[in-house]
């Protein structure tokens, strides 16, 4: 029978759930999202705007 003791494990543990390091990688992981919510938008507005998917994006000087 288990008492309500729990298993420790070394390694992963206490740091992978430090507060710092949860914010960090949440931060991170919002950037990312961020940075893909761009590239959608992006291509939602090249295709409205009558582009083909693929072609690439007129250079401006």
């Amino acid at each position: 029978m288990h008492h309500g003791r729990r298993r420790h494990y070394r390694g992963i543990g206490r740091r992978w759930y430090d507060r710092e390091n949860v914010l960090e990688r949440l931060e991170r992981y919002q950037r990312d999202l961020e940075q893909e919510l761009a590239d959608v938008s992006d291509l939602i507005t090249r295709l409205h705007a009558g582009e083909q998917p693929g072609e690439p994006e007129p250079q401006s000087v």
